[in-house]
């Protein structure tokens, strides 16, 4: 494969366009079944329902969708059929090699996100197309999912990258100091402004600041940002010298802000201000491929440093990681890794050790759930039983207490291992004779 090859389908590109690209040291084909570096594919002449199966057929290498402007809408749609980006119609050439730039950063080594399902994939070239800009940018999801290092990956690749990053939790800050943590204050503005102090848009000056929980700011202070945001300028508290400010902000929620301008609890103004370029982080249940990916990534990250024989999950570990449905997202499978380091007790990291299957236990089977991911949890439940039992020796008390549950709510559990043809008596015995 050319690592440089581009395919381009149902289209020829400029003549001008190409000399650039062969200058550049791409080569180009018009057919075959080569596999480029990058595919565009023409789906101007296609209708909505078409895009999936016309996109289905390219998936080497880059694949790049060309829509006619009036087909703008359908760009989500091509990224979620395969799609790794797209390109209004006519290709000009600075709007390609802005998409080539693009596509060779992700190529680049960047430990601080881990991506391998397809919608991860997707936000993170939307958040390439954002970096590349200077519009605010809103970042949407449940807690946990990662927001903050979402913004600190834009900041990276942003023209800013070598200024401050600059970030604020609007939630974990009084009310009445919030005002003076954002916009500073001049020395006696307030009982113990014992001198001047920079707040943190101009700490974020030439930068980017980040507005976490922006959605528990309150209303009046919500009013004075929006001022801020239009004239570009602050001025401190109890001062009156304005600042001017050049700034990249991007502001985090994990509420529905549209509800909550309904509702009268967001600044309708202040929203529209903040959502020019909204990305949703989807809850880690929504995208599986992820789980493990990053379970490895926080092993290798919180392992003993030196270790001779590193540490690994076992198959029953790896089905319960992906059988739970973190409703803590990335945050609480952070936390459940090192947890299971701290409880480990050889190199393989077992079910038991993960402290999940509580949750497991005790939560009731989705109705939709298909039968093979049911028969996983089954099966990840009752090696996390045995293993419970294991370590108490088969004592059904202390195992009961160890797994949350009643003693007769045990018994109920063994005797269904038993009709499943699980033989725990055998398996305890087993494990007495090894130890």
């Amino acid at each position: 494969m050319n690592s440089l090859s581009i395919r381009t389908l149902g289209i020829e590109l400029p003549d001008d366009i190409q000399q650039q690209l062969l200058s550049a040291g791409f080569s180009l084909w018009q057919q075959g079944n080569c596999q480029p570096w990058l595919t565009l594919v023409n789906l101007s002449q296609c209708e909505p329902n078409e895009v999936a199966a016309q996109l289905t057929e390219y998936q080497a290498g880059n694949l790049v969708a060309l829509l006619a402007p009036e087909q703008s809408e359908l760009a989500a749609a091509a990224m979620q059929a395969g799609a790794q980006d797209y390109l209004l119609l006519p290709v000009i050439g600075e709007s390609l090699f802005a998409l080539v730039n693009r596509l060779r950063r992700l190529e680049q080594p960047d430990t601080s996100l881990v991506v391998a399902a397809a919608v991860s994939r997707q936000l993170l070239m939307l958040a390439h197309r954002a970096a590349a800009t200077e519009a605010s940018v809103l970042l949407c999801g449940e807690s946990g999912t990662g927001k903050e290092p979402l913004a600190h990956y834009i900041h990276r690749h942003s023209s800013r990258a070598n200024n401050a990053f600059v970030a604020i939790n609007c939630a974990a800050i009084p009310e009445s100091m919030l005002e003076s943590v954002l916009f500073g204050h001049v020395k006696g503005a307030f009982t113990g402004a014992l001198s001047d102090k920079a707040g943190k848009f101009e700490q974020a000056n030439g930068g980017t600041l980040l507005l976490d929980e922006i959605g528990e700011m309150p209303l009046l202070l919500q009013a004075k940002l929006l001022r801020v945001l239009q004239e570009r300028e602050v001025e401190r508290l109890g001062g009156n010298q304005l600042i001017p400010l050049n700034i990249r902000l991007i502001a985090s929620t994990n509420k529905d802000l549209r509800k909550a301008v309904e509702m009268g609890a967001f600044r309708e103004d202040l929203f529209y201000r903040l959502d020019v370029l909204p990305l949703t982080i989807s809850p880690l249940r929504e995208r599986k491929a992820d789980i493990l990916p990053l379970a490895e990534h926080f092993l290798c990250l919180y392992d003993t440093p030196g270790s001779a024989a590193p540490c690994y999950f076992s198959e029953p570990a790896k089905q319960l990681l992906m059988a739970h449905d973190w409703p803590g997202n990335v945050r609480e499978l952070e936390n459940c890794i090192q947890r299971a380091l701290v409880m480990r007790r050889g190199q393989a990291i077992q079910a038991a050790e993960l402290g999940l299957a509580v949750e497991l236990l005790m939560s009731p089977e989705p109705a939709d759930t298909g039968d093979g991911l049911k028969a996983s949890k089954r099966q990840a439940e009752f090696q996390y039983i045995v293993d419970i039992l294991k370590r108490f020796n088969g004592n059904r008390n202390k195992s009961a207490d160890a797994l949350g549950m009643t003693t007769r709510a045990l018994r109920y559990k063994l005797a269904q291992m038993r009709e499943s043809g699980i033989d725990v008596d055998q398996l305890l015995q087993r494990a007495g004779q090894a130890a």
